[in-house]
C-alpha cells in the first residue's frame, strides 16, 4: 500500500485524514484494493506514514461509515464486496445474489405458524384467525449481513420447512411447489433502523435503512406472500429502468 499515499500533501489545508480516506477510496474504485483485501493494522500504518493514530483512525472510520470498509474481529479491516445493486423485478433477493456470484446465505430467526390478524389478513386476503406461516430471516451476501426479511404466507404454505428456507430462497421454494408468481405490488422507502435491526446488520444504532414491502400474487390472483424487509443503505440499492412512452 506504500504507493497509495505518495500524494499526501502535509502543507495542504485539506485535512490529512480526508486525504488518506480519499486515496484509499480511489484505490477501491479502480480495483487496486479489490473486495476482500485487508488493510494493514491502522496503528502500524499510522506509524509507517508518520501520521497520528487518531488521524488514521478517523480516515478508516470515514470509509467504514460509507460502507467501503468493514472491521472484523480477529481479521482486521477489509474492503467490502461492493454495494449490491438490484433491479426492481419479480425476483427474490436470494436469486439475485446467487446470479451475481454474491454467495447468499440465510439465518432463520423466526419460523412459526401464527394466526392472521389486521394488516397480515388484509394483505393476504384471508379471514382473520386463519393460520399463516411467519418468517424472519437474516440474509447475508459474501458473509456480510445485508437484509432482514420478514414474510407471511397463507395456509397452503405453513408446512415449509425451516431447513429448506435456510438453504434456498423463498421464491425458489414456492416455484418448486408449482407456484407461478405473476404480479407483485411493491413499496420502497427508508427509515432509521431499530436497535435490533442495526445490531443484526452491523450498522450503528439509528443508521438509515432501505425498506421494501411486497405482496405477491400467483397466476390465479391469489396472494402467496407478503413481506416487509429492511436493507443496509450502505450496501444495497434498487435500480429502476425508466422508458419514455
Amino acid at each position: 500500500m506504500d504507493d497509495l499515499f505518495d500524494d499526501l500533501d502535509r502543507s495542504s489545508p485539506v485535512p490529512l485524514y480526508f486525504q488518506v480516506a480519499r486515496q484509499i477510496e480511489r484505490a477501491i474504485e479502480v480495483g487496486k484494493l479489490p473486495p476482500g483485501s485487508r488493510l494493514e493494522n491502522e496503528i502500524h500504518l499510522a506509524d509507517r506514514l508518520g501520521l497520528s493514530r487518531p488521524t488514521m483512525r478517523r480516515a478508516i472510520q470515514q470509509l467504514v461509515d460509507k460502507g467501503l470498509l468493514v472491521r472484523k474481529r480477529g481479521v482486521g479491516t477489509q474492503v467490502v464486496h461492493g454495494q449490491v445493486t438490484r433491479p426492481v423485478e419479480l425476483t427474490s433477493l436470494h436469486d439475485d445474489l446467487a446470479a451475481n456470484g454474491q454467495r447468499p446465505s440465510t439465518t432463520v430467526l423466526v419460523h412459526e405458524v401464527s394466526t392472521a390478524a389486521g394488516e397480515v389478513a388484509a394483505r393476504l386476503a384471508v379471514p382473520e384467525g386463519s393460520p399463516v406461516l411467519h418468517l424472519r430471516r437474516l440474509r447475508c451476501s459474501a458473509d456480510e449481513p445485508l437484509a432482514v426479511l420478514e414474510n407471511w404466507l397463507p395456509e397452503p404454505f405453513t408446512d415449509l420447512a425451516e431447513e429448506t428456507l435456510a438453504e434456498r430462497g423463498l421464491y425458489q421454494v414456492l416455484r418448486s411447489r408449482g407456484v407461478g408468481m405473476r404480479v407483485a405490488r411493491q413499496r420502497i422507502g427508508a427509515r432509521r433502523g431499530t436497535a435490533e435491526e442495526c445490531q443484526l446488520l452491523g450498522e450503528h444504532r439509528g443508521s438509515p435503512l432501505l425498506t421494501m414491502e411486497r405482496a405477491t400474487h400467483d397466476d390465479s390472483g391469489r396472494a402467496v406472500e407478503w413481506g416487509r424487509h429492511v436493507y443496509r443503505a450502505s450496501r444495497y440499492a434498487f435500480e429502476v429502468t425508466l422508458v419514455d412512452r
